[in-house]
């Protein structure tokens, strides 16, 4: 939430849709003498948006809102887009990594207004493939900007006069004295995912051999930073003006422009500038969606309020809230930062979102799941065994790798992704076949152990990782790597199991999947819980058998039909691990 910055706002509930009493959202009686029943419609909207569009509901009720002659009653509720995220999420079947479950008391609205249109298609990417609210076009727009102490973005950016780069902010995080960074968690927050994509995509082009270095250096400076709520981000910031308060408090964040406003209105000791990087980040762009499912009275009234909400007086309501219209021009009374761009002024870098929202602007899906998964890879901590088919079908090429074998494919996704583990983590490597080791199908490589002390070794183990002529053993493997992780469960981490393979069962001399099922239902030990993660390689693969497996021991099934996009899944399925209670 962003309760310790909005005022009145503050009153909204957590919950989605649940009313705090004497908050200042709930239900209106209607005004409009000549219409009769009652369509009654729900609306969640980001918190500093709700009360410019209660202002709006409020006045249309007060004129007699009505389609067709039925009265519209609006409940207008302020909430956070990640309890609506998990809400939907939760009914639609997705997995959005970081999002949590959703309240128990929590309902799905009828119409939803979250902050950014990332989280409209972090659902569909998460699973929600179905899920296709109805319009999705934006009614507010905020710049997402970096904030940064006055004193600190004079000195060291030339703010106000200089025009400031991604390239130039990745250069003083990734350097020998860092300019201390923070960010509200992005798989929570839209303007912390908004600046994560950019600072993610100056690093990748920057080019040459540290590229990869780079992006990974800024996702763990930002991660030392992190903070799960917005106003414990801001309270970071320096609390007076002294060189050595300074240097040892925040000096920059991603944040929204309304965000830097509102701070700045409660005039603090050491006023936030509001750096407007180029090239421009995505904005908060508060698409309206009409979320799918409603009766179609319900869908008639969203129509008309959305009608309500694109008037020119609208414009004046948002800028009391320091918020820009959709086409990134303010209305009447709004004060922007210094150096704020405009439309209005024919600033070109002032563009404004893309009609139907910036996830129907062009935004690549992959893009986001990939900067989510790496973040939440790289701000966790677990123990891992991975493990790795070698096969004979591993040998077979990948049309789309430029000829490398599915072994080669699957072996640089792992060693890409041990990049992001910091050395709190925990991992091991086991390659499995048939009759591997004399008559076990599977070999430990590396015993799991802490990377601070094998990660070279690791990655000279990935390097040398060959094809056997062997088969697949996938269920004793399976069933070992279990009983392994099982004896050397680590408290507070997340203990699980990767495993990596392109076929079926095929060992005779082996158990079967029900005597595999049996004996997992048997051993499992729920106050030791092991999550146990299958990726499927290529398109012989049995997702059902594999997910049948996965779920009986406690995880989940993935398939990579095209091989070359083991690494995103492998991201994504790391990220999608449950924390421990």
């Amino acid at each position: 939430m962003r309760s310790g910055i909005h005022g009145a706002a503050a009153a909204a509930a957590v919950g989605v849709l649940v009313v705090t009493a004497g908050g200042w959202v709930g239900y209106r009686q209607l005004a409009g003498p000549d219409c009769s029943g009652k369509i009654e419609l729900s609306v969640a909207v980001a918190t500093e948006l709700a009360p410019a569009v209660d202002a709006a509901a409020s006045e249309w009720e007060e004129k007699g809102a009505a389609v067709d002659g039925t009265c519209i009653d609006v409940t207008v509720a302020a909430a956070d887009a990640v309890e609506v995220a998990a809400v939907v999420a939760a009914k639609h079947g997705a997995s959005l990594a970081g999002v949590g479950q959703a309240s128990g008391t929590a309902v799905s609205p009828d119409v939803w207004i979250p902050d950014s249109s990332t989280w409209l298609l972090r659902l569909q990417t998460g699973g929600a493939a179905a899920f296709a609210p109805g319009n999705g076009a934006s009614i507010a727009s905020s710049p997402v900007v970096v904030a940064m102490p006055e004193p600190i973005a004079g000195r060291l950016m030339g703010w106000p006069q200089k025009e400031i780069g991604w390239t130039e902010l990745l250069a003083r995080v990734n350097s020998d004295r860092p300019l201390k960074t923070g960010i509200v968690e992005p798989t929570r927050d839209a303007a912390g995912l908004s600046g994560l994509l950019s600072l993610m995509t100056a690093a990748a082009s920057s080019g040459g051999a540290t590229a990869e270095q780079d992006r990974i250096g800024a996702l763990r400076a930002l991660a030392s930073g992190a903070s799960a709520l917005r106003q414990d981000l801001l309270a970071k910031f320096p609390t007076a003006s002294d060189g050595t308060t300074l240097a040892s408090s925040l000096g920059a964040a991603a944040l929204s422009e309304e965000d830097v406003i509102q701070y700045n209105a409660k005039k603090p000791p050491v006023p936030l500038a509001a750096l407007y990087l180029k090239p421009s980040p995505l904005p908060l762009d508060y698409p309206y969606a009409v979320l799918p499912g409603i009766e179609p009275a319900k869908d008639s009234a969203a129509r008309v309020l959305f009608e309500v909400l694109t008037t020119p007086s609208f414009k004046d309501k948002l800028a009391a809230q320091a918020l820009r219209g959709p086409d990134g021009n303010w209305g009447s009374g709004f004060e922007p930062p210094q150096g704020a761009p405009s439309p209005a002024g024919g600033d070109p870098s002032a563009a404004p979102p893309p009609q139907g929202g910036i996830a129907a602007g062009g935004l690549a899906p992959d893009a986001v799941e990939r900067a989510v998964s790496s973040w939440s890879i790289a701000t966790l901590s677990g123990r891992m065994l991975c493990i790795i088919d070698v096969s004979g079908s591993m040998k077979k090429a990948v049309p789309t790798a430029n000829g490398a074998t599915r072994q080669q494919v699957t072996a640089e996704a792992a060693r890409r992704g041990l990049n992001l583990f910091d050395d709190s983590w925990s991992i091991g490597l086991w390659v499995f076949s048939t009759r591997l080791d004399g008559a076990r199908d599977y070999r430990q490589v590396v015993p799991t152990g802490p990377l601070s002390r094998q990660r070279s070794n690791l990655e000279r183990s990935l390097d040398t990782i060959t094809s056997s002529s062997g088969d697949t053993g996938l269920y004793d493997t399976l069933l070992a790597a279990y009983k392994d992780v099982q004896e050397n469960w680590e408290p507070g981490k997340v203990n699980s199991i990767v495993l990596f393979t392109d076929g079926k069962n095929e060992d005779a001399d082996g158990i079967s999947q029900r005597q595999l099922l049996a004996e997992l239902k048997r051993i499992k030990d729920p106050d030791q819980p092991i999550q146990v993660i299958i990726i499927g390689i290529g398109t012989e693969v049995s997702k059902a058998e594999l997910d049948t497996i996965a779920q009986s021991a406690g995880g989940g099934a993935f398939v990579a039909a095209d091989p070359t996009k083991i690494g995103d899944i492998f991201l994504r399925a790391i990220a999608l691990r449950k924390a421990p209670a």
